[in-house]
């Protein structure tokens, strides 16, 4: 067994509880992005606000993806109601 494969037997279970975890508290995480964002932007005086919102913007997405990797459909998460 080389050492990428023993490395993806370790990393698979911990791949696993964090998208298990994102899941059940992903509504928190993006909370907190949201409000981190936010405290950086008042920090800044809004000089990197594009750049901020797309940093959290991405960060949203991809949680998504973590969270939702098994739903139907693949990784993308479902669309926001």
């Amino acid at each position: 067994m080389g050492l990428l494969e023993s490395l993806k037997a370790k990393l698979g279970p911990a791949k696993e509880k964090v998208g298990n975890l994102a899941l059940q508290h992903e509504g928190k995480i993006g909370q907190n992005l949201d409000k981190m964002a936010q405290a950086v932007d008042s920090k800044t005086k809004g000089k990197y606000h594009g750049h901020i919102e797309t940093g959290t913007s991405k960060a949203k997405d991809a949680l998504g993806k973590i969270a939702h990797k098994d739903a139907p459909g693949g990784t993308t998460p479902p669309a926001a109601s």
